[in-house]
Parts: structure tokens; C-alpha cells; sequence
């Protein structure tokens, strides 16, 4: 009797344990950093900070920048306020650290998407916002015209950097030695290059034109026609959050399938009324495409009100009427012979 009493006992324990325990798995199962941004009221962005046209503050004290504006379209998304997100200005030593022990809650800092990055660092990227190449930056009066010029020479770059790995590489595939002198902070980096003690400094294309048009005397550099290597620059959140992922993923595809329909700030409540049905979905007039990752139906509205469909992003921040005045070149729709594509809003 006491054994069967006994073992009676043990039975409902383990299935109270059994229980509880699949309670805790579930709620962690459900549980995303969404849940808790959306409760908490504002967005924690990792950017730059120091690049022009990407992430920078401006005379007014406001952060810009098209990896701004990809910060203030989630906060669109998530709470139909563009403001209501605080920056971290982050190196690139230190940016994924940043994103893994939650100081920021997604990353839009001029960062190169990698393999090795998206599988073993814990980064889970969205779809990229623009395509990118690495680049050679020098004195006008240096006599260096190509990169077989630098034989023997120094070259600034930044330590936790593509940029980097691929200056060893490429030099190493052209047999050429050269000196580098690695910071692990950009504006040492271009300092240093900016007194002299580097012959030249490397860094994505899109960096140095930025960099060079807040040197002292822009017209005195010039950026080497030859490209090191493709640099794809994507968001990030931290990896194992599927939900959140999902978010962001869309958010930046909302920016380019909005530009594809004609969709832009002026025009998209007029098109609340179109009987297109592409548009009328996108736009949240009809299904609700938003719910399944808890955003609401009409995310889309929301960021491209606020924020304008990628190609005024670009515009605004890089295009002819900006100092960078950056050719959108390969960071165009598909239909008009670029990249950047988005699948179906259904």
C-alpha cells in the first residue's frame, strides 16, 4: 500500500513538474523583444554616429542618415512615432557586443553583411538597404594612382572591419607588401591619415566620400577607381528572436516595395483609396499583414508617412541635392535595373 501510495506521489510530481515546466517553455517561446519595445515606448539604436549621410548628428542636434531613418522607420512601425528613438553611438570593435547583451535593441550601423557574421557571431540580418564596395582613399599630390602604387606604403583602416581582412587579402593577391596601422576608432583612423602619416586609408566607398566632405579640404583627396571587394551594408538585431527578426526583415522591405508601386510621403493617403489590390494590401486596407509578426495592419502607412519609401531616404540623405551626391547605381528597384527587391506583400 505505502509503495503504491508512494509511487503515486512521485507520478503527480513529475507531471506538476512536467507542467510547469512547459509553461516556462512556452512563455519564452512567445516572449520577443518586440513585446518589450512596444511596452517600453521607444526604440534603442545602435548606429555610427560619424559618417555623413548614414549616421550623423547635424547642426541642429538631431541625428540623419539613411541608417537613421531605417531606426526611425521601425519606430514608425511599432508606435506611428518616427521620434521615439534613442541612439548609441557604437565603433565597430564594439557594435555586436552592443546587440548581444541587449545595451541596443537592433543595429543599423554601416555594417557589411558576411557569412560568417549572420551564422557565428549571433546576428540575425535584414535584407540589405544599400550595396557598397571597399575603397582607396589618398592625396591628390601623391602620385598613387592605382593600388599596385602603394607598394611599400601605409594604410589607415579600422580593427573589427571587413575593411580590414580584405585589405590583406587583396594586397596579398597582388603580391604587394605594404605597412597597415590598424584603430580601432574611425576618427583616429582618419586623423591619422588627414596629418600624413598615412600615404592612404581604406574603408567602404560610401565612408570615404562621406569622410572626405568633412576634411578640411575635400578637393585635396581623391578615391581610387578599384573596388577591394563587395560590401553589402545591412541591419541586424541579435540572433534566436524570430519575431523581432521579422520585424525589422519587413520593415526594410515596406521602404523598397513602397518605391516600387509609386507609393511615397505625398501620395500615400490619396492611395488609401486605390483599387489596386497590391496596394490596397500593402497599404493595410485590406487583410492584415501586420499581425502575424504584431505590427498593425497598417505598419506600411505608418513608415512611409513619416519617413518616405527608400528612394526619398536616399535623397534626402545621399542624392544630387546633398553634398555626397552618391549615383544610386546598384541601390535602385529592380525595375529600373538595381538590386534592391522585395517579395510579395501577401
Amino acid at each position: 500500500m505505502f509503495k503504491s501510495v508512494f509511487l503515486s506521489a512521485i507520478a503527480f510530481l513529475a507531471i506538476g513538474l512536467t507542467a510547469c515546466g512547459g509553461d516556462a517553455n512556452t512563455s519564452g517561446k512567445n516572449s520577443s523583444l518586440l513585446d518589450q519595445v512596444k511596452s517600453r515606448g521607444r526604440l534603442t539604436c545602435g548606429v555610427n554616429g560619424e559618417v555623413p549621410g548614414f549616421s550623423f548628428v547635424g547642426t541642429d542636434g538631431k541625428y540623419n542618415g539613411l541608417d537613421v531613418d531605417i531606426c526611425r522607420g521601425m519606430a514608425a512601425a511599432l508606435f506611428d512615432n518616427p521620434e521615439a528613438v534613442d541612439y548609441r553611438n557604437l565603433n565597430a570593435k564594439e557594435r555586436f557586443t552592443a546587440v548581444q547583451t541587449g545595451e541596443v535593441d537592433l543595429l543599423s550601423r554601416n555594417t557589411t553583411l558576411t557569412i560568417s557574421r549572420d551564422t557565428s557571431v549571433g546576428m540575425a540580418f535584414a535584407p540589405i538597404v544599400f550595396y557598397d564596395g571597399q575603397g582607396m582613399m589618398v592625396s591628390k599630390n601623391s602620385n598613387i594612382k592605382s593600388l599596385k602604387d602603394l607598394q611599400g606604403k601605409t594604410i589607415c583602416t579600422q580593427t573589427g572591419t571587413t575593411s580590414e581582412q580584405n585589405l590583406a587579402d587583396k594586397m596579398r593577391e597582388l603580391g604587394i607588401t605594404y605597412k597597415p596601422v590598424v584603430f580601432e576608432d574611425a576618427n583616429t583612423s582618419f586623423a591619422t591619415y588627414q596629418s600624413g602619416r598615412c600615404d592612404a586609408i581604406t574603408a567602404d566607398k560610401s565612408g570615404l566620400i562621406s569622410r572626405r566632405s568633412i576634411l578640411p579640404k575635400p578637393d585635396n583627396h581623391m578615391i581610387l577607381d578599384e573596388v577591394l571587394s563587395q560590401e553589402p551594408l545591412a541591419p541586424a538585431v541579435a540572433d534566436g528572436d524570430e519575431k523581432w527578426a521579422d520585424a525589422l526583415k519587413w520593415v526594410v522591405y515596406a521602404l523598397i516595395k513602397a518605391e516600387e508601386l509609386g507609393i511615397n510621403s505625398q501620395n500615400v493617403a490619396k492611395l488609401a483609396n486605390s483599387n489596386n489590390p497590391e496596394i490596397k494590401r500593402f497599404l493595410g486596407r485590406e487583410g492584415n499583414l501586420g499581425e502575424g509578426m504584431g505590427l498593425s495592419p497598417d505598419f506600411a502607412v505608418r513608415i512611409i508617412k513619416h519617413v518616405g519609401n527608400y528612394g526619398e531616404i536616399y535623397d534626402r540623405n545621399l542624392g544630387p541635392k546633398t553634398k555626397l551626391n552618391l549615383p544610386r547605381s546598384y541601390n535602385q528597384p529592380w525595375t529600373k535595373g538595381g538590386l534592391l527587391y522585395s517579395p510579395p506583400f501577401r
